[in-house]
């Protein structure tokens, strides 16, 4: 994996609101995106790699997942992670 643990961490405090929290919905799916982001440019390169192409629908998936709770839990919370991580629907 390309991320390491004090990325992690940064993203956690960024999104979850501390680096601890990281079972908080906005600081998975901003590590999801993170990974995504990876794995499609790594799939620029390797058109062949059928297994990062595997995990990054997996990955994309677990992310729509996350971000549909999200929006039915709290819509302002979804429109804002959306806006600042640059994804949308």
């Amino acid at each position: 994996m390309h991320l390491t643990a004090e990325q992690k961490k940064d993203i956690f405090a960024k999104f979850g609101g501390s680096k601890e929290n990281t079972g908080s919905t906005e600081g998975q799916i901003a590590l999801f995106t993170e990974r995504i982001n990876y794995i499609s440019g790594h799939l620029k390169g390797q058109r062949k790699d059928k297994s990062a192409e595997r995990a990054l629908i997996a990955l994309v998936g677990k992310r729509r997942s996350l971000l549909n709770y999200l929006a039915k839990k709290d819509i302002f919370k979804y429109r804002a992670l959306i806006k600042e991580l640059g994804i949308r629907k």
